[in-house]
């Protein structure tokens, strides 16, 4: 049986921000992503002026204050009495209702996913096997970083969890669906990357021309459907 997880801590980031971190036995685990994201949540209905949005990570939550109208110190004390009643009934609220499902047609193998097979030896699996489990589990969105618009989500069967490449490829085609260890996640637009790439989707998740670009955001979920080319 795990301890139950420490109270999160608060820490001076920068001169003008705050890391609130928490404990984490595993941070793929998705009560721990839902307590990340509880925890922005709390910050963000404080509704102060000073403070800025959070920005959710794997294991914590990064925000940004007035340097004019706060301090680090003050800038915790605003948020610890929040956090303390957001996170007391952890268990609770860990079981709250789902976030939105986004449904991607993905076209797995050949060019689309021209690391299919590598996945698959390395894991002693059929690329049909791979695809799937891939296609097998709703995913959540942890957080985003790297490039906008892109999302890591939660963890892939263990069975698949493959390292990335030894050489990332210099350019990454909009939609490639790519494996990292225990995550996945799609890659928005014409990036470097060393994710080992099994498919490709032809939704865009990052559209700068969409009132909210980014198609994916933290607590949503993702499912892949596989489709022929």
């Amino acid at each position: 049986m795990t301890d139950a997880p420490g109270p999160p801590r608060i820490v001076p980031f920068g001169d003008a921000a705050v890391l609130v971190t928490l404990d984490a036995a595993d941070e793929h685990d998705e009560r721990h992503i839902r307590r990340v994201h509880r925890l922005a949540a709390a910050i963000r209905e404080l509704a102060d002026p000073h403070l800025g949005n959070p920005v959710p990570g794997a294991t914590s939550v990064l925000l940004g204050y007035d340097p004019r109208a706060l301090d680090a110190t003050e800038a915790a004390a605003r948020v610890r009495a929040a956090l303390d009643t957001a996170m007391a009934d952890g268990d609770d609220r860990d079981r709250a209702a789902p976030g939105p499902l986004v449904e991607l047609p993905t076209r797995y193998g050949g060019s689309d996913g021209p690391d299919l097979a590598e996945v698959a030896s390395a894991a002693g699996l059929s690329e049909q096997a791979v695809i799937e489990l891939h296609a097998s589990v709703d995913y959540v969105v942890a957080f985003l970083g790297f490039a906008p618009g892109f999302a890591y989500l939660s963890a892939v069967p263990a069975a698949i969890a493959t390292p990335r490449r030894a050489t990332p490829r210099e350019r990454i085609p909009a939609g490639s669906v790519g494996i990292a260890d225990r995550r996945t996640a799609v890659y928005p637009g014409g990036t470097p990357g060393g994710w080992q790439l099994v498919g490709r989707t032809d939704v865009s998740v990052w559209d700068a021309r969409r009132d909210t670009p980014a198609l994916l955001a933290p607590g949503t979920r993702v499912r892949f459907v596989p489709v022929s080319r």
